[in-house]
Protein backbone atom coordinates (compact mmCIF):
# COMPACT_ATOMS: atom_id res chain seq x y z
CA UNK A 1 0.00 0.00 0.00
CA UNK A 2 1.53 3.10 -0.62
CA UNK A 3 2.28 5.62 2.01
CA UNK A 4 2.14 9.16 2.02
CA UNK A 5 4.37 11.41 0.13
CA UNK A 6 5.67 13.54 3.14
CA UNK A 7 7.21 10.36 4.29
CA UNK A 8 8.95 9.89 1.04
CA UNK A 9 10.14 12.89 1.64
CA UNK A 10 11.96 12.78 4.60
CA UNK A 11 12.52 8.91 4.01
CA UNK A 12 16.58 8.17 3.14
CA UNK A 13 16.78 4.76 1.38
CA UNK A 14 18.82 1.80 2.61
CA UNK A 15 21.60 -1.06 1.39
CA UNK A 16 21.98 -3.27 3.54
CA UNK A 17 24.49 -5.91 4.63
CA UNK A 18 23.12 -8.61 6.12
CA UNK A 19 25.60 -10.82 7.08
CA UNK A 20 25.98 -13.41 9.57
CA UNK A 21 29.01 -12.14 11.20
CA UNK A 22 28.19 -7.91 10.31
CA UNK A 23 25.83 -5.89 9.38
CA UNK A 24 26.27 -2.82 7.11
CA UNK A 25 24.06 -0.40 6.40
CA UNK A 26 24.64 2.59 4.01
CA UNK A 27 22.24 5.29 3.39
CA UNK A 28 22.68 8.04 -0.15
CA UNK A 29 23.67 11.02 2.06
CA UNK A 30 25.98 9.56 4.63
CA UNK A 31 27.48 6.77 3.12
CA UNK A 32 28.01 3.45 5.67
CA UNK A 33 26.65 4.74 8.76
CA UNK A 34 26.13 1.32 10.44
CA UNK A 35 29.01 -1.23 10.81
CA UNK A 36 28.03 -3.74 13.31
CA UNK A 37 28.27 -7.64 14.69
CA UNK A 38 24.51 -9.42 13.54
CA UNK A 39 24.54 -10.53 17.10
CA UNK A 40 21.17 -9.93 19.93
CA UNK A 41 21.15 -10.56 23.22
CA UNK A 42 17.68 -11.48 24.99
CA UNK A 43 16.47 -11.85 28.75
CA UNK A 44 14.75 -15.27 28.65
CA UNK A 45 12.33 -14.43 31.49
CA UNK A 46 10.89 -11.47 30.11
CA UNK A 47 11.61 -11.64 25.97
CA UNK A 48 13.37 -8.31 26.44
CA UNK A 49 16.06 -7.36 24.10
CA UNK A 50 18.77 -6.46 26.12
CA UNK A 51 21.70 -5.25 23.37
CA UNK A 52 21.93 -5.48 19.77
CA UNK A 53 25.31 -4.79 17.57
CA UNK A 54 28.36 -3.76 19.38
CA UNK A 55 26.96 -4.01 22.88
CA UNK A 56 25.63 -7.32 22.41
CA UNK A 57 28.88 -8.89 20.70
CA UNK A 58 30.83 -7.37 23.69
CA UNK A 59 28.49 -9.82 25.89
CA UNK A 60 29.30 -13.25 24.18
CA UNK A 61 30.17 -15.79 26.53
CA UNK A 62 29.55 -14.03 29.05
CA UNK A 63 26.01 -13.53 30.16
CA UNK A 64 24.38 -15.74 32.59
CA UNK A 65 22.00 -18.28 32.63
CA UNK A 66 18.94 -15.97 31.73
CA UNK A 67 20.52 -14.01 29.20
CA UNK A 68 21.66 -15.56 25.97
CA UNK A 69 23.54 -13.99 22.60
CA UNK A 70 21.90 -15.18 19.65
CA UNK A 71 23.04 -15.16 16.01
CA UNK A 72 19.78 -14.69 14.37
CA UNK A 73 21.39 -14.93 10.64
CA UNK A 74 22.56 -18.38 9.49
CA UNK A 75 24.63 -19.21 6.65
CA UNK A 76 23.87 -16.10 5.06
CA UNK A 77 20.10 -16.44 5.54
CA UNK A 78 17.78 -15.64 8.46
CA UNK A 79 17.35 -18.63 11.34
CA UNK A 80 15.40 -16.63 13.39
CA UNK A 81 12.66 -14.76 11.96
CA UNK A 82 11.52 -12.27 14.71
CA UNK A 83 14.97 -11.38 16.11
CA UNK A 84 15.91 -10.76 12.54
CA UNK A 85 13.19 -8.00 12.47
CA UNK A 86 14.04 -6.69 15.88
CA UNK A 87 17.46 -6.26 14.54
CA UNK A 88 16.67 -4.33 11.58
CA UNK A 89 14.36 -2.04 13.32
CA UNK A 90 17.50 -1.20 15.51
CA UNK A 91 19.57 -0.72 12.74
CA UNK A 92 17.36 0.89 10.26
CA UNK A 93 16.50 3.36 13.55
CA UNK A 94 20.06 4.06 13.92
CA UNK A 95 21.00 4.55 10.11
CA UNK A 96 18.13 7.35 10.80
CA UNK A 97 19.42 8.83 13.65
CA UNK A 98 16.63 7.06 15.88
CA UNK A 99 13.86 8.34 13.85
CA UNK A 100 11.69 5.06 14.05
CA UNK A 101 8.84 5.98 11.41
CA UNK A 102 10.90 6.59 8.48
CA UNK A 103 9.37 3.90 5.51
CA UNK A 104 12.41 4.07 3.58
CA UNK A 105 13.35 1.80 0.71
CA UNK A 106 16.17 -1.02 1.23
CA UNK A 107 18.41 -3.23 -1.21
CA UNK A 108 19.57 -6.39 0.64
CA UNK A 109 22.27 -8.77 -0.23
CA UNK A 110 21.56 -12.77 -0.10
CA UNK A 111 23.67 -15.69 -1.05
CA UNK A 112 23.35 -16.52 -4.48
CA UNK A 113 21.42 -20.42 -3.79
CA UNK A 114 18.99 -18.50 -1.47
CA UNK A 115 15.82 -20.38 -1.58
CA UNK A 116 12.44 -18.79 -2.17
CA UNK A 117 11.26 -19.55 1.43
CA UNK A 118 14.56 -17.79 2.47
CA UNK A 119 14.08 -15.07 0.06
CA UNK A 120 10.79 -14.46 1.64
CA UNK A 121 11.85 -14.41 4.69
CA UNK A 122 14.35 -11.92 4.18
CA UNK A 123 11.74 -9.62 2.58
CA UNK A 124 9.41 -10.19 5.30
CA UNK A 125 11.58 -9.16 8.24
CA UNK A 126 12.62 -5.75 6.38
CA UNK A 127 8.89 -5.33 5.89
CA UNK A 128 7.94 -5.29 9.03
CA UNK A 129 11.03 -3.44 10.22
CA UNK A 130 9.80 -0.70 8.18
CA UNK A 131 10.48 -1.16 4.56
CA UNK A 132 8.15 0.56 2.13
CA UNK A 133 9.88 -1.12 -0.79
CA UNK A 134 12.42 -4.44 -0.70
CA UNK A 135 14.89 -5.34 -3.34
CA UNK A 136 16.99 -8.24 -3.13
CA UNK A 137 20.26 -8.65 -4.96
CA UNK A 138 22.98 -11.78 -5.23
CA UNK A 139 25.87 -10.87 -2.89
CA UNK A 140 28.38 -11.85 -5.40
CA UNK A 141 27.19 -9.31 -7.88
CA UNK A 142 27.33 -6.77 -5.27
CA UNK A 143 30.66 -7.62 -4.17
CA UNK A 144 31.70 -6.97 -7.90
CA UNK A 145 30.51 -3.62 -8.07
CA UNK A 146 31.60 -2.73 -4.89
CA UNK A 147 35.24 -3.85 -6.19
CA UNK A 148 35.05 -1.75 -8.74
CA UNK A 149 34.55 -4.32 -11.84
CA UNK A 150 32.67 -3.46 -15.33
CA UNK A 151 29.84 -5.92 -14.63
CA UNK A 152 27.42 -4.06 -16.92
CA UNK A 153 30.18 -4.93 -20.19
CA UNK A 154 30.49 -8.02 -22.57
CA UNK A 155 33.55 -9.26 -20.45
CA UNK A 156 34.39 -11.92 -17.76
CA UNK A 157 34.54 -10.84 -14.82
CA UNK A 158 35.15 -13.16 -11.68
CA UNK A 159 34.32 -12.18 -7.85
CA UNK A 160 34.65 -14.31 -4.78
CA UNK A 161 32.90 -12.99 -1.92
CA UNK A 162 34.01 -14.43 1.76
CA UNK A 163 31.65 -13.48 4.12
CA UNK A 164 30.85 -14.87 8.18
CA UNK A 165 28.01 -17.15 6.82
CA UNK A 166 29.01 -18.21 2.83
CA UNK A 167 31.23 -18.07 0.30
CA UNK A 168 29.91 -16.78 -2.68
CA UNK A 169 31.76 -17.38 -6.40
CA UNK A 170 30.35 -15.81 -9.44
CA UNK A 171 31.41 -15.11 -12.83
CA UNK A 172 29.69 -11.65 -14.28
CA UNK A 173 28.74 -10.36 -17.96
CA UNK A 174 26.59 -8.32 -19.06
CA UNK A 175 24.70 -7.42 -15.66
CA UNK A 176 24.66 -11.42 -15.05
CA UNK A 177 25.50 -14.44 -13.49
CA UNK A 178 27.04 -16.65 -16.19
CA UNK A 179 27.81 -18.89 -13.08
CA UNK A 180 27.21 -18.41 -9.29
CA UNK A 181 27.74 -20.80 -6.31
CA UNK A 182 27.29 -20.23 -2.75
CA UNK A 183 28.71 -22.53 -0.14
CA UNK A 184 28.16 -22.64 3.61
CA UNK A 185 31.83 -22.11 4.37
CA UNK A 186 33.44 -18.71 5.46
CA UNK A 187 34.36 -16.88 8.21
CA UNK A 188 32.66 -18.45 10.94
CA UNK A 189 33.49 -22.22 9.74
CA UNK A 190 36.84 -20.86 10.05
CA UNK A 191 36.40 -20.34 13.59
CA UNK A 192 35.01 -23.44 14.40
CA UNK A 193 37.68 -25.30 12.84
CA UNK A 194 40.11 -23.34 15.14
CA UNK A 195 37.72 -24.42 17.95
CA UNK A 196 37.52 -27.95 16.90
CA UNK A 197 41.66 -28.56 16.48
CA UNK A 198 42.33 -27.36 20.18
CA UNK A 199 40.00 -29.32 21.80
CA UNK A 200 41.58 -32.73 19.81
CA UNK A 201 44.89 -31.55 20.18
CA UNK A 202 44.90 -30.02 23.60
CA UNK A 203 41.91 -30.86 24.97
CA UNK A 204 41.50 -26.85 25.21
CA UNK A 205 37.82 -25.02 25.03
CA UNK A 206 37.79 -21.69 23.97
CA UNK A 207 35.05 -19.39 23.20
CA UNK A 208 34.17 -17.88 19.54
CA UNK A 209 35.58 -14.44 20.52
CA UNK A 210 39.18 -16.35 21.29
CA UNK A 211 38.80 -18.29 17.81
CA UNK A 212 37.94 -15.11 15.86
CA UNK A 213 40.97 -13.09 17.32
CA UNK A 214 43.45 -16.21 16.41
CA UNK A 215 42.41 -16.30 12.89
CA UNK A 216 42.93 -12.15 12.40
CA UNK A 217 46.15 -12.53 14.25
CA UNK A 218 47.41 -15.76 12.84
CA UNK A 219 45.19 -17.35 10.31
CA UNK A 220 47.10 -18.05 6.93
CA UNK A 221 46.66 -19.56 3.81
CA UNK A 222 50.19 -20.81 2.72
CA UNK A 223 53.34 -21.00 5.02
CA UNK A 224 54.24 -16.91 5.99
CA UNK A 225 57.74 -15.61 5.32
CA UNK A 226 58.04 -15.11 9.39
CA UNK A 227 56.09 -17.40 11.97
CA UNK A 228 53.71 -15.96 14.57
CA UNK A 229 52.77 -17.22 17.82
CA UNK A 230 49.67 -15.95 20.48
CA UNK A 231 49.06 -17.05 24.30
CA UNK A 232 45.83 -18.34 24.33
CA UNK A 233 43.58 -19.22 27.23
CA UNK A 234 40.73 -21.69 27.28
CA UNK A 235 39.07 -24.15 30.19
CA UNK A 236 41.22 -28.17 29.91
CA UNK A 237 38.66 -30.33 29.00
CA UNK A 238 40.42 -33.07 31.44
CA UNK A 239 41.31 -31.19 34.33
CA UNK A 240 38.31 -28.90 34.28
CA UNK A 241 40.74 -25.30 35.27
CA UNK A 242 42.01 -22.51 33.62
CA UNK A 243 44.76 -23.22 30.96
CA UNK A 244 47.02 -21.23 28.82
CA UNK A 245 48.57 -22.50 25.39
CA UNK A 246 50.86 -20.88 23.09
CA UNK A 247 50.07 -21.69 19.79
CA UNK A 248 51.87 -20.79 16.32
CA UNK A 249 50.46 -19.80 12.63
CA UNK A 250 51.58 -23.48 11.18
CA UNK A 251 49.27 -25.19 13.54
CA UNK A 252 46.20 -22.25 12.51
CA UNK A 253 47.04 -23.31 8.83
CA UNK A 254 46.68 -26.90 9.82
CA UNK A 255 43.58 -26.47 11.52
CA UNK A 256 42.12 -24.35 8.49
CA UNK A 257 43.03 -26.27 5.94
CA UNK A 258 40.08 -28.41 5.30
CA UNK A 259 37.90 -25.42 4.72
CA UNK A 260 40.40 -23.09 3.08
CA UNK A 261 40.61 -26.37 0.55
CA UNK A 262 36.74 -26.11 -0.11
CA UNK A 263 36.83 -22.37 -0.95
CA UNK A 264 39.88 -23.40 -3.55
CA UNK A 265 38.15 -26.50 -4.89
CA UNK A 266 34.96 -23.84 -5.28
CA UNK A 267 37.28 -21.24 -7.57
CA UNK A 268 38.73 -24.27 -9.52
CA UNK A 269 35.13 -25.56 -10.10
CA UNK A 270 34.17 -22.26 -11.38
CA UNK A 271 36.82 -21.67 -13.54
CA UNK A 272 35.92 -25.06 -15.23
CA UNK A 273 32.30 -24.25 -16.05
CA UNK A 274 33.31 -20.56 -17.38
CA UNK A 275 32.91 -20.59 -20.62
CA UNK A 276 36.45 -20.27 -23.03
CA UNK A 277 35.68 -16.53 -24.05
CA UNK A 278 35.32 -15.55 -20.48
CA UNK A 279 37.78 -17.43 -19.25
CA UNK A 280 40.04 -15.65 -21.16
CA UNK A 281 39.28 -12.44 -19.75
CA UNK A 282 39.50 -13.65 -16.20
CA UNK A 283 43.06 -14.13 -17.54
CA UNK A 284 43.86 -10.92 -18.21
CA UNK A 285 42.06 -9.72 -15.52
CA UNK A 286 42.55 -11.64 -12.39
CA UNK A 287 39.83 -13.25 -9.76
CA UNK A 288 38.60 -10.30 -7.22
CA UNK A 289 38.62 -11.26 -3.67
CA UNK A 290 36.10 -9.54 -0.85
CA UNK A 291 34.52 -10.14 2.51
CA UNK A 292 36.05 -10.59 5.73
CA UNK A 293 37.29 -14.13 4.78
CA UNK A 294 39.65 -12.53 1.90
CA UNK A 295 41.79 -10.58 4.66
CA UNK A 296 43.17 -14.70 5.10
CA UNK A 297 47.19 -13.98 5.00
CA UNK A 298 48.45 -15.30 1.74
CA UNK A 299 44.77 -16.43 0.51
CA UNK A 300 45.75 -14.86 -2.42
CA UNK A 301 49.06 -16.66 -3.28
CA UNK A 302 47.68 -19.75 -2.29
CA UNK A 303 45.00 -19.20 -5.12
CA UNK A 304 47.91 -17.46 -7.61
CA UNK A 305 49.48 -21.14 -6.80
CA UNK A 306 46.48 -23.23 -7.71
CA UNK A 307 45.10 -21.58 -10.74
CA UNK A 308 47.57 -19.70 -12.44
CA UNK A 309 45.82 -16.60 -12.16
CA UNK A 310 46.47 -13.26 -11.06
CA UNK A 311 44.30 -12.69 -7.74
CA UNK A 312 43.79 -9.41 -6.62
CA UNK A 313 41.80 -7.99 -2.99
CA UNK A 314 39.00 -5.72 -3.76
CA UNK A 315 40.06 -2.34 -2.02
CA UNK A 316 38.04 -2.44 0.74
CA UNK A 317 37.04 -6.09 0.99
CA UNK A 318 35.04 -5.77 4.30
CA UNK A 319 32.64 -3.40 2.93
CA UNK A 320 32.74 -4.25 -1.47
CA UNK A 321 29.11 -5.67 -0.46
CA UNK A 322 27.50 -2.76 0.77
CA UNK A 323 29.32 -0.18 -1.21
CA UNK A 324 28.25 -2.13 -4.38
CA UNK A 325 24.33 -2.26 -2.88
CA UNK A 326 25.11 1.32 -2.25
CA UNK A 327 25.76 2.49 -5.55
CA UNK A 328 22.20 1.00 -7.11
CA UNK A 329 20.37 3.20 -5.03
CA UNK A 330 21.71 5.71 -7.37
CA UNK A 331 20.78 3.34 -10.65
CA UNK A 332 17.17 2.11 -10.46
CA UNK A 333 17.74 0.86 -14.01
CA UNK A 334 20.74 -1.18 -13.29
CA UNK A 335 18.98 -2.34 -9.91
CA UNK A 336 15.83 -3.75 -11.78
CA UNK A 337 18.52 -5.59 -13.75
CA UNK A 338 19.97 -6.98 -11.22
CA UNK A 339 17.53 -7.65 -8.42
CA UNK A 340 16.22 -10.97 -7.89
CA UNK A 341 12.55 -11.97 -7.81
Amino acid sequence: MPFPAILRYFSDDLAIDLGTANTLVFTRNGGIVVREPSVVVINKLTNKIEAVGNAAKEMLGRTPGNIVSVRPMKDGVIADFDITEQMLKYFIAKAHGGRRWVRPRIVIGVPSEITPVEKRAVRDSAEQAGASEVYLVEQAMMAAIGAGLPITEPSGNMIVDIGGGTTDVAVISLAGAVYSRSLNIAGNELDEAIINFLKRRYNLLIGERTAEQIKIELGSAHPLEEGLSLEIKGRDLVEGVPKTLTITDKEVREALAEPIAAVVDAVRMALERTPPELSADIMDKGIVLSGGGALIRNLDERLRDETGLPVVLADDPLCSVVLGTGRLLEDIELLRKVSIR
